[in-house]
Formats: structure tokens, sequence, C-alpha cells
């Protein structure tokens, strides 16, 4: 009795433990695992191609966003009227320096950006603003090298070439097709060059560059108005209050004048598009500016304004220093974090308060 009742436990015992063996090798049993580690496996490839395609945006954008070098404008005329087998004439250097930053914007790392409905160049903003500063500069020496440079007086006709290459730096920035920008800006360019071949020719009297004060004044009018505004705006990278000076000089604007403060600042999103903005614009104007002293050097030396210029250029170097910092930091004027904004301001306002001064020079002797 002992060993039956001992045996019939033990086969009660057993019983349940074939049962699970046959239904652990059965089929279905391993066809869930199966899915499941498939699904898996696709779960997984998605997740690491997005992170791959994430990793490859960002250092693509990276690459694109790499400011171009400073180039030296001595060298870079002497290799232009080498290659073209002409002399170099007064007027030749600025206006191969304006080809030369014009070209700059279609032709860098990256291309031109500032049109792009597509990654990685619809990702950044950046290099958008600084080519937007580059070419706010190449617009307003176009427009005085047509209205005044090439000109002898008010009443001498402009020049053909001119006449075609200024409107075309002014065509909008973002224009993606019918035209596209950079299709405008390539036949300014074409023109900037038609009107060098025909500058450097000595028998060719038509085109003609004039290297007087006052033609000098009137293009550092304009860098005075486009600086000083670039340096209200970074300035606003900081909450303060300010007068409203916009009826200070008009009596007859308003009956009754009222001083009125404004609290003025950037907006966050926005202070890293002002200051690489303010960047291009510098960096453009860095190279005008040593143009220009080639070709006015007589006229600078005879107003003891040479100095000037070159403090100009010195406070406009210092604002294209390698920035350290991945991000444009936005901290208190007297803070913890820097402000990028506020160095590059101090640097800007410095170099604006030097041209009012060479201005002066120029108009007084």
């Amino acid at each position: 009795m002992h060993v039956r009742t001992h045996e019939g436990r033990q086969g009660r015992i057993e019983m349940p433990l074939l049962q699970k063996l046959r239904d652990f090798f059965r089929r279905d049993t391993f066809a869930a695992p199966t899915l499941d580690w498939r699904a898996s496996l696709l779960r997984n490839g998605i997740i690491v191609g997005v992170l791959a395609l994430l990793v490859l945006i960002t250092v693509s954008s990276l690459v694109i966003s790499n400011e171009p070098d400073l180039f030296n404008v001595r060298a870079n005329n002497q290799a232009r009227m080498t290659t073209l087998g002409r002399p170099s004439v007064p007027g030749a250097i600025t206006t191969n320096t304006i080809i030369k930053v014009a070209s700059t914007l279609l032709d860098k790392r990256g291309g031109y950006l500032s049109n792009d409905l597509m990654s990685p160049g619809a990702w950044v903003d950046n290099m958008p603003n600084w080519e937007f500063g580059v070419l706010v500069q190449v617009r307003d020496i176009s427009k005085v090298m047509r209205e005044n440079l090439s000109r002898s007086q008010s009443q001498s006709k402009e020049d053909e070439d001119l006449i075609i290459a200024e409107p075309g730096f002014n065509f909008p920035n973002d224009s993606w097709i019918f035209p596209a920008s950079e299709s405008q800006y390539r036949e300014a360019i074409e023109a900037m060059e038609a009107y060098l071949l025909r500058l450097s020719d000595p028998e060719d009297p038509d085109a003609q560059f004039f290297t007087r004060a006052d033609n000098l004044n009137a293009w550092l009018g304009n860098v005075e108005s486009r600086l000083g505004s670039l340096s209200q705006r970074l300035s606003a990278s900081v909450a303060r209050e300010r007068i409203d000076s916009g009826l200070a000089e008009d009596i007859t604007a308003n009956a009754t004048p009222v001083m009125r403060e404004l609290m003025v600042q950037t907006p966050w999103h926005q202070t890293d598009d002002i200051f690489y903005e303010a960047r291009g614009a510098a960096w453009a104007l860095l190279h005008l500016l040593r143009a220009i002293q080639v070709d006015f050097h007589d006229v600078l030396v005879n107003k003891n304004a040479d100095v000037s210029v070159e403090q100009i250029i010195r406070e406009l170097e210092a604002t294209q220093s390698f920035i350290y910092s991945p991000i444009i930091l936005n901290g208190d004027g007297f803070g913890y974090i820097a402000n990028h904004s506020l160095v590059m301001a101090s640097y800007i306002s410095r170099a604006n308060a030097a041209i009012i001064d060479l201005r002066s020079l120029l108009q007084q002797g």
C-alpha cells in the first residue's frame, strides 16, 4: 500500500511535468517570441536611423555654418588683374573687393542659404543672418558706386554696367525660384566685372572712378547709419528703459512734445540673429575699408585721416574673433553669464565713433 501510494503520487507529479514539456516544444510556442523579436528589431532600426539622421543634419549644419575666412584685398586684386592682363588702376581694388565679397556669399561652403527650403539649410539661421549683414554692405557700396564714385558730378550720366549691378544686389534675399536670388546676384557680379574691364581699359575713357573726399564721405555716411542701428539693436539684448528720441529734433512734428520712456529688449530667440547679422556686416565692411584705404590713399593722407581708417579696421577685426561658446549667450550686463551681443556692440560703437571722426576730417581737413 505504501509503495502504490508513492507510485501514485509520483505519477500524479509526472503528468503535469510531461504536459509542460510537450507544450514547451510545440511549434506555436516559438511563434510569438519570433514575432516579438522581429518587431523589436524593426523598432530599434527605426530609432537608430532617426538618431543617425539627426546626427548627420547636426554635423552638416555645423559645417555649412562656418564663416568664411578673411582674405587679403591686395593679393586678391593683384591676382585678378593679372588674370585679366590689365594694370591696376584707381578703383580696381575696390571693385575687385566688391566682386570677391559678393561671390563669397554664393560660393562659400554650403553655398547661399538664405533662400533654402530643404535641410540642412532650412535648419540653420546663423549663416543666413550673416549673409544678410554682408549683403546690406554690398548694396550700400554698389549704390554709392553708381551714384557717386563713377560720376564726376551730379549731372553726369550713370555708368551702364553699374545701372545693372546696383538693382541686382537689391533683389530680395530669400527668393527661391522665378527668379532665384543667386541668379540675380550673379548677374550683378557679372555687371561689376564688366565695369572693371572697362575701368582698366586705357582705350575706354567712359568708365571712371573718382577718388574724391566727398565721394568717400557719401559712403561713410551710409556706413555710420548702418553701424549706429546695429549697435542699438545689439545693446537691446538687455532690457533697458530708453527715452523715445524719434521726435527729438523736430519741433513741428508734435504740437505738444512729450518725453516718453520705452522698455526695449530684443526677444531671446532673435539675439543670435542680430549678432550674426552684425558679424557679417563687419566682415564685409572690414574688406571694403581695406580696399578704400588703398584707392583713397592720397585723399586720406592729405586729410590726416589714414590713422582713423586704420583704427576703424582694428575695431572691426576684433568683431571677427573666434567664438568659443557653442551658443550666443545673453546674460545680464554685469551678471555671471557673458553677453556676446554687448561685446559686439562695444566694438561696433567704437568703430562707428571713429567713422564719425573720419567724416569730420574729410569735411574740414
